[in-house]
């Protein structure tokens, strides 16, 4: 079953890949600009997720879990982090 990823707010792409390649270059991760949705595969060679392009039908749940979860978390954290300084501004 393919499922295709988009953000609920049309046009939000664009911005939500800039936070990605923001957050994780402050983890550490060499992130493309141009493509930033391929800091999973660093992310994933790092522990030991045998993710590849295109079908990773194979993969448990915790293995996408170990390449997403950190992914996925720190912009969670960082988006949180964003708020709580806007409301401070006020």
């Amino acid at each position: 079953m393919a499922r295709r990823k988009r953000p609920l707010v049309p046009g939000a792409r664009g911005a939500l890949d800039q936070l990605k390649a923001q957050v994780m270059e402050k983890q550490g991760y060499q992130v493309d600009k141009e493509h930033p949705e391929n800091v999973k595969y660093e992310v994933a060679e790092e522990r030991n997720v045998p993710l590849k392009k295109g079908y990773n039908g194979t993969l448990t749940s915790h293995q996408a879990g170990k390449v997403g979860g950190p992914i996925g978390g720190n912009m969670v954290k960082e988006l949180v982090r964003m708020a709580q300084e806007s409301l401070n501004k006020k």
